[in-house]
């Protein structure tokens, strides 16, 4: 154990924001008899969140400057034959990072919520929700060891459904939960069998010991096939975090997600709990490095996802959903970087995105609340004269997520594009264009959204829903039960607990590539947390060859393709949506067909629910019918009886109580026994 790092102070990081959930889930609600109030409750979890955020940054520093490391065992709880199962905290670079992250949008997603949920029935117990979300994260991203990791992994996922359907009286949330539940339950199914067939065959759960036995796993084929065992037990770990980084065909569930209330979209949905896919996949990367197989198989994924979810962000309409296809592309990046074996690449961009993406979505929460529970952007515009705060934090998220140059998107997204350009894996072609192209994907339906909410003609008052809220309980989407009376009202800024959070958001998403790309990717600072084959995968070495500081990779970037497809893609939206308002209309009458396609977001969730839901029920109910009641009801427990009850019959006719009958029997079977030992004895 480091000097500089102590096992309680780490201890620390997760236990207090779940101290800060208990006492809020309990004492702050009706289960403990509300004894305390709503001031109370959001005090105790901010603080525990702080208090995290303190010690977690703490660390960082500890780690980045003085080169501190922890990685030992903090509790036993048992031992299977030689299997240990415990709890363990491994803290190197990707830890300490993923700590400040988690705790840092945490932090700001809380102090959001006050304003956000001021006037909601569930406030206590929302902000026990997400800090007990954080909890799960920080186990998740702190253990040394696969079995915490699971444990972490389910338990964000069972917040998530706990915040999907927040308001439980709400049809289409309850549908929204269950779905991510279910949809997550299948990546799962993966990981877990990942994570068994490492046990055993590795026969250790612990990361460093799995890591160590990473070249003889790789000599071994799966039983009773050629396939390579460690390309099935890295593409059962990428299943898992096709479900919980919502990568196609698993994504279906993210966008359905934004039901639950806009600061759980920004803390679960964009900063921390999609990307424990791939911060999962960066801490496997010994393993992975081993397969070109599955290296490939992430690489095309991650590209289908990129390209084909950013399609979507164009047609959207509700201001969270056109944000959250940007999630769904943005996750497709990280996954690209992460199959060109670009790790520390893939992280790069899950932090930067985390700070601008949380940024962009409680921005358009502030949105919500200044528009009076609208959201529908093509009944805003002009806002920006009402709302400047929110809007210029909005346009610095906007610049850091399409990769304007000096912005930290920027850095993160530029180098995943040449950092596939360098792969040869196979699918690193189709990867390039996809992500490519998905740089003019998301620079146009970004600037749709910035400008049909903040610039333009005011449309606020033509909104035909405006007297209906989301809810159907007298809640908007924010938690406040506004009249009708405010249907007529101009926007206005928010409270400063609102805006606040954007403002110190809106700082890392502006400097914090510049700041950090050179020890991140080309430093040491993942020295010890990732490994890459550079004789295989040279990704990265090409990167750094050509990196000559940030000022100069931004310079370069202004002649740079990307830049360029970024800017066309800005300069599109202007004119379509601020110069020309009537071409989309006619574009969209032209292309119907695609159009249709787009709306139904490919048909996946036509096809999951009328093929493999029906499929699936078809299935079971052949089983229920044909297999428990046929076979082993019919055939098994009731013919058994039943048949010894036919044998009986029979043998209660033989019973007649008769002396001479039962001699006569026992001549006849003395008289057979006879014939046929003489018979077979001859």
């Amino acid at each position: 154990m480091s000097a500089t790092l102590s096992a309680s102070a780490l201890l620390a990081v997760p236990m207090a924001p779940l101290v800060g959930s208990v006492l809020a889930g309990i004492l702050g609600t009706k289960f403990g008899g509300n004894r305390i109030g709503r001031a109370a409750s959001h005090s105790l979890t901010i603080l525990g969140v702080f208090v995290a955020f303190v010690i977690s940054a703490m660390t960082l520093k500890s780690v980045a400057l003085d080169g501190a490391r922890f990685n030992e065992t903090i509790y036993e709880w048992m031992v299977v034959g030689g299997l240990k199962m415990e709890i363990g905290f491994l803290v190197d670079g990707l830890t300490a990072m993923m700590m400040c992250v988690v705790t840092f949008v945490s932090l700001m997603v809380h102090i959001y919520t006050i304003g956000y949920m001021e006037e909601d029935e569930g406030y206590n117990r929302f902000f026990a929700y997400i800090s007990l979300f954080t909890f799960s994260m920080l186990m998740l991203v702190m253990s040394n060891n696969m079995l915490q990791l699971f444990f972490g992994w389910e338990a964000v996922g069972l917040v998530s459904y706990l915040l999907i359907g927040f308001w439980y009286n709400k049809p289409t949330a309850i549908f929204a939960n269950m779905k991510a539940f279910l949809v997550n339950r299948v990546g799962d199914f993966g990981f877990i069998l990942g994570i068994g067939l490492i046990a055993a065959y590795a026969g250790t759960l612990n990361y460093g010991e799995a890591f160590a036995k990473a070249d003889d796993l790789a000599k071994l084929s799966f039983p009773g096939t050629e396939w390579m065992l460690i390309t099935v037990i890295c593409i059962c770990l990428f299943i898992g975090a096709m479900g919980k980084s919502a990568q196609f065909p698993l994504h279906v569930w993210l966008p359905d997600s934004m039901e639950g209330p806009t600061p759980i979209s920004a803390l679960i949905h964009a900063a921390t709990m999609v990307t424990a896919g791939i911060f999962m996949v960066t801490r496997m990367s010994p393993l992975f490095e081993l397969s070109d197989t599955a290296l490939s198989f992430v690489l095309v994924i991650g590209a289908i996802t990129a390209l084909f979810m950013g399609f979507l962000g164009i047609i959207q309409n509700d201001i969270k959903r056109v944000v959250a296809y940007s999630t769904l592309s943005q996750l497709g990046y990280m996954t690209v970087a992460l199959g060109a074996s670009a790790y520390s690449v893939a992280v790069f961009h899950l932090m930067t995105h985390a700070f601008f993406k949380a940024l962009l979505f409680l921005g358009a929460g502030s949105v919500i609340i200044g528009m009076h529970h609208n959201q529908d952007i093509r009944w805003m515009g002009g806002v920006r004269k009402y709302m400047p705060i929110t809007w210029i934090t909005s346009l610095l998220g906007s610049l850091a997520l399409i990769g304007t140059p000096l912005f930290a998107g920027f850095y993160s997204k530029d180098s995943i594009i040449e950092a596939v350009h360098e792969s040869h894996l196979w699918g690193a072609g189709f990867a390039y264009w996809a992500v490519l192209i998905g740089v003019f994907v998301t620079a146009f339906y970004s600037f749709r959204m910035y400008f049909l909410v903040f610039h333009g003609k005011e449309r606020y008052d033509q909104n035909p829903d405006a007297h209906h809220d989301d809810h159907g309980h007298g809640h908007d989407d924010h938690g406040h039960g506004h009249g009708d009376h405010h249907d007529a009202h101009k926007p206005h800024e928010t409270p400063w607990v609102v805006w606040l959070p954007l403002v110190l958001l809106a700082i890392p998403s502006v400097v914090i590539g510049y700041i950090t790309i050179q020890p991140m990717l080309y430093g040491e600072f993942f020295k010890d947390s990732i490994f890459i084959d550079a004789t295989k995968h040279h990704a990265m070495k090409e990167l750094a060859e050509a990196f000559h500081g940030p000022m100069a990779m931004a310079l370069h970037g202004l002649t740079a393709p990307p830049f360029w497809l970024a800017l066309s893609g800005v300069v599109l939206a202007w004119y379509m949506y601020l110069v020309n308002p009537a071409l989309p209309a006619a574009i969209k009458r032209s292309f119907s067909p695609i159009y249709n396609l787009l709306e139904n977001k490919y048909y996946m969730d036509w096809f999951n629910e009328h093929v493999l839901a029906r499929g699936t029920r078809a299935l079971g109910t052949g089983l229920w019918k044909g297999g428990d009641q046929g076979i082993i009801d019919g055939a098994i427990v009731d013919g058994s009886w039943k048949t010894i009850g036919r044998i009986a019959g029979v043998v209660r006719w033989m019973q007649s109580g008769y002396i001479y009958h039962y001699a006569f029997a026992m001549l006849l079977g003395v008289f057979i026994l006879m014939t046929y030992f003489v018979w077979f004895n001859r």
